[in-house]
């Protein structure tokens, strides 16, 4: 049986991510995994689009792959906390495709490596790693994007830097730059080898 892949997708708010997923990978290739989330539901959401809206106890008791606890540098008591984690039953829905995570710190992504492996399912699928570098006006994409109180604080105290790489034990597949039109030559084919196996 051929490994499927699963592409993790590291970079900050504005580097290009989502982009990627929804214009550039060819329909129907990968499936992007979703996380539930503390966080109020925005306009145009709806439960499961894109993520699963859940409360605080939520992330206490339920089985996550990953656990992401964005606000926790300047969170105090008695404000909400900013939850996000995969649902194991959102990636056990979903083995046998080809999977995506996009996420802004490779400690996450170390999370869910950990857990395939843990849970014996890591020979299934090929670990690939794409860093997606910021463009220098990064912060102002972040701050453009705020709707939550300290928005932009939460998206600067959440890095995604070469150190973050090294600490998380991760050594970037690929990088790219796609707000700028750079992508990766070798992404390109490891996707064009994907489709030719479907």
């Amino acid at each position: 049986m051929k490994k499927k892949t699963l592409l993790f997708c590291n970079g900050l708010s504005g580097s290009g991510k989502t982009y990627f997923i929804q214009n550039t990978l060819p329909t129907g290739l990968f499936y992007n995994l979703r996380s539930a989330t503390t966080r109020p539901m925005r306009d145009g959401e709806s439960e499961g689009a894109p993520y699963f809206f859940r409360d605080e106890s939520y992330f206490d008791t339920a089985a996550l792959a990953t656990k992401l606890w964005v606000n926790q540098a300047i969170w105090t008591p008695g404000t909400p906390k900013w939850m996000y984690g995969i649902p194991e039953f959102e990636i056990y829905e979903h083995l046998g495709q080809n999977l995506i995570y996009d996420v802004i710190e490779p400690k996450y992504t170390r999370q869910l490596i950990d857990w395939f492996r843990s849970h014996g399912l890591a020979r299934q699928y090929n670990f690939r790693v794409a860093y997606f570098l910021s463009p220098e006006q990064n912060l102002e994409t972040a701050r453009a994007r705020a709707n939550m109180p300290n928005d932009t604080d939460v998206r600067r105290a959440n890095t995604c830097d070469p150190i973050d790489f090294l600490n998380a034990h991760i050594d970037p597949d690929y990088t790219l730059m796609p707000r700028s039109g750079l992508y990766n030559s070798r992404l390109d084919a490891h996707i064009k080898r994907l489709q030719r196996q479907k």
